[in-house]
């Protein structure tokens, strides 16, 4: 009797990220490629895409390189490489341009990525209809991953019919993505029985993480029920958030009567160790110990493995910031495994109310930060919803395509209320191409687009993000980061108190103009002893008449305060304009917003007024209840 054959892929990426913040540098993967190559049982290794790009540049190393690099072995060896790409958003956290993501399929197959699986946030097939169709353009195998989540909503039924709809749309194979590890063994089995009956040939590939502890069971039943490929982890970082580990699923599988080849056991002990020291070097540093642990109250909020690492980070800044609100006002403290608690109730309990949007990047975090800042605000006395930020809004009123469930009624009436407009076209028209500007900026910076244009796509994937690692500041912080952390695993804790939120240190600044009777000065300073060493005249300026400031009717002022620690800023957009002296302001007026947790929140007046004066500068950092605007 033939044995019938199972893959197996090794998702090397997806460790990394399921786990912590960054992944190896380029010197450390193309050290640990050939060792996975020696292995011998993978048919696949995830190499690039998702966040990899970013956490690259955040380094300060070019990420283009990197895939290069590392996927040379693999491309030597004959083993399929493959990346991950978020539709809509290509390999970032919000929706990139059609031009942008076209270049992007073009420029990872000649890096040496073979196959896109390529995921919609919400399973909208009409964000993918273009992934799919970019992806086989450039050279690639198209991949449709199905988001898996337990939902009313969610059927088994639902699935076999989404995987018809990317199938029809050009999906070339397609991947079971459970990403919270929250799909039930037996339902992941007749979703990929149901598909493999209508679609006979069609390559299927199950993603199960391992966080609340289904996954190993969850393999077998995909493998029995007609998957091909099934993807896996190792030591020392499989299970936790991460995925079911390769000798468990290897052994298990061989048991139930499946063709595999053996394990290399030597390269197997060098690729851990490799990875182990990895881990020593720096990468350890950015790993939460809780990450590394299975969790089955994760069953019920059902929160992605991939995002665990910024939901424990989220959960530290928060917690010592909401303690120190309690603690000014006599009253008691709560514990992270408190406010843990709280957060995971309040998820099962407005996911429903926002429409069951999958829990998947970006989506998870937009419920998951939602969920947050209720709970904060709700220990605070005040209502539900009141800081629902920017990002989540554009997740309501359809600008990333249709929920599958109905907003509940108090959103729309706060959507309402604030005039906020609902949008039910193709979200991809929202986003015009971009690639012809980027380029401009590029020539005006000196700067080379690259092999195959790599560098263009990566600015107009990454503008931020890009620049920091071209200026050099990305490696600058990420080596002051890493020595801080360094620092702090080296002290001896005095206190077990809530730790204070970061002070962030800035530049001071080597020389600055100054204003006097009307002429202007140009002053040079030097440090420590504060010295001018050197000034000279600018230029005559008239003086400027000050607009009066308006004084209150009964000699008080009033404050708008941040609602959140953050980063402060007085628009969202360049074409926004911002608040100035002398506005009248009414309560429930956007005045400003906050940067926290990667997503933005507008602030709101919460009195009514005229702008005395604005306190806080554009893009400065700022803690919870700063003055930020005087009202008279």
């Amino acid at each position: 009797m033939i044995r019938k054959e199972i893959k197996l892929a090794l998702v090397y990426r997806d460790m990394w990220q399921s786990a912590g913040k960054y992944v190896p540098r380029v010197d450390q993967l193309t050290k640990v490629a050939p060792a996975i190559v020696e292995i011998g049982c993978f048919s696949r290794v995830e190499t690039n895409g998702g966040g990899f790009e970013q956490v690259n540049l955040l380094f300060g190393e070019n990420p283009n390189k990197s895939v290069r690099q590392w996927t040379q072995a693999f491309n030597d060896a004959g083993i399929q490489t493959q990346m991950l790409e978020r539709g809509l958003n290509g390999i970032r956290m919000s929706p990139v341009p059609k031009d942008v993501r076209k270049l992007m399929f073009h420029v990872k197959k000649r890096q040496g990525t073979d196959i896109a699986r390529s995921f919609d946030g919400l399973n909208n097939p009409q964000n993918l209809a273009l992934s799919f169709q970019y992806a086989k353009e450039g050279g690639m195998i198209a991949q449709g991953a199905l988001s898996l989540t337990f939902s009313p909503l969610h059927t088994v039924e639902y699935y076999i019919e989404l995987a018809d709809k990317f199938i029809e749309l050009g999906a070339e194979e397609i991947c079971i993505k459970d990403m919270a590890g929250v799909g039930r063994p037996v339902s992941i089995g007749k979703i990929i029985h149901g598909i493999r009956k209508r679609h006979p040939e069609i390559l299927i590939q199950y993603h199960g993480h391992s966080t609340p502890g289904f996954s190993v069971a969850s393999s077998l039943e995909a493998a029995r029920n007609g998957a091909n490929i099934v993807d896996v982890g190792m030591e020392p970082l499989s299970y936790g958030t991460g995925h079911a580990d390769l000798l468990t699923i290897h052994a298990m599988l061989k048991d139930a009567g499946f063709a595999m080849p053996d394990i290399n056991m030597e390269a197997y002990m060098e690729t851990r160790r490799l990875t182990q020291e990895f881990i020593d070097d720096f990468l350890g540093y950015y790993i939460n110990q809780r990450n590394r642990s299975m969790n089955p109250l994760l069953i019920g909020p059902g929160l992605p493995g991939g995002m665990m690492g910024s939901l424990m980070a989220d959960l530290e800044k928060n917690l010592a910031s909401l303690n120190k609100w309690l603690t000014k006002r006599e009253k008691p403290t709560i514990t992270q495994d408190q406010l843990l608690l709280k957060l995971f109730n309040e998820v099962e309990y407005i996911w429903p109310k926002l429409g069951y949007p999958p829990l998947v990047t970006p989506f998870s975090q937009y419920v998951k930060n939602t969920a947050l800042m209720n709970v904060i605000q709700m220990e605070k006395d005040r209502e539900r919803w009141s800081m629902l930020d920017e990002n989540t809004w554009g997740m309501i009123l359809g600008k990333s395509g249709q929920l599958l469930g109905e907003i509940a009624p108090e959103i729309k009436k706060i959507a309402d209320q604030q005039g906020r407009k609902w949008f039910t076209g193709d979200p991809q028209e929202l986003f015009p191409d971009q690639l012809d500007s980027f380029k401009t900026k590029m020539s005006e910076k000196g700067w080379e687009t690259g092999e195959d244009d790599e560098d263009l796509m990566e600015y107009a994937m990454h503008p931020a993000q890009y620049e920091a690692y071209k200026s050099g500041k990305a490696k600058e912080d990420f080596l002051k980061d890493l020595e801080s952390r360094k620092s702090k695993k080296n002290q001896v804790p005095t206190s077990t108190a809530a730790p204070a939120s970061p002070i962030v240190q800035h530049e001071r600044p080597k020389e600055i103009d100054i204003e006097v009777n009307g002429e202007v000065f140009n002053v040079k300073i030097s440090y420590p002893n504060g010295k001018v060493v050197d000034h000279k005249k600018i230029k005559d300026k008239p003086k400027m008449e000050e607009p009066p400031i308006p004084t209150p009717e009964n000699g008080r002022y009033d404050y708008i305060s941040a609602p959140l620690e953050g980063k402060f800023y007085l628009t969202k957009e360049a074409s926004e304009q911002p608040i100035k002296i002398g506005d009248k302001v009414k309560e429930g007026d956007t005045v400003a917003y906050i940067e926290a947790m990667k997503v933005i929140n507008a602030i709101t007046a919460d009195k009514s007024g005229t702008v005395v004066e604005i306190l806080k500068t554009h893009g400065s950092d700022i803690e919870e209840d700063d003055h930020i605007i005087k009202l008279s």
